[in-house]
Formats: C-alpha cells, sequence, structure tokens
C-alpha cells in the first residue's frame, strides 16, 4: 500500500527543521519510497557532468537535492502558527 504524506507535488512548502530551516518554495517531487521531497531552490547541490554531446566543455549543474518530508510544513499551516509569529518578533 502506498504510504501518505501531509504534501504532495505542487504544494508551497517551508522548511521547519535542518541546515534549510526557513526556506520555502514549490514542491517539484514526493519520493515516496524514501520519505522524501524535492523542493524548488531548496537543498542545491552541485553535480559534475562528464564531457558530452550537449556539454562539450563538461559543467558543474546545479540542482536541488531531497529534504525528509518530517522537515517540511504547508505554508498555508505555517503562516497560522506559532512558529511564524515568533520568526516576524525575532526580525523586527
Amino acid at each position: 500500500m502506498a504510504q501518505k504524506f501531509h504534501i504532495k507535488k505542487n504544494d508551497t512548502v517551508v522548511v521547519i527543521a535542518g541546515s534549510h530551516k526557513g526556506k520555502s518554495g514549490k514542491v517539484l517531487e514526493v519520493l515516496a519510497a524514501k520519505q522524501r521531497a524535492i523542493v524548488e531552490g531548496v537543498a542545491m547541490i552541485k553535480k559534475h557532468l562528464k564531457k558530452s554531446q550537449e556539454n562539450p566543455q563538461g559543467k558543474i549543474a546545479e540542482r536541488e537535492g531531497s529534504i525528509h518530508v518530517s522537515n517540511l510544513m504547508l505554508s498555508s499551516r505555517y503562516d497560522s502558527s506559532k512558529r511564524a509569529k515568533k520568526t516576524a518578533e525575532a526580525k523586527s
């Protein structure tokens, strides 16, 4: 049976824990087997690409890494929670 998560593709989420805490973006993909999600613009990793037909020089491509779903929260729920209010008070 497939696992059910609190987030799905195209949801807007906020990272609530870990090294990318506070960043937000759109969910591009949910990796159910690993309980992870790929979020647009968050957890960027560099991938070294070998010389090839489309990359004659080779290159270092940046792409999104995955984040565990337990570290993500829907932005609508985040905005109405105490967490958002704490960060807003800390900034002002």
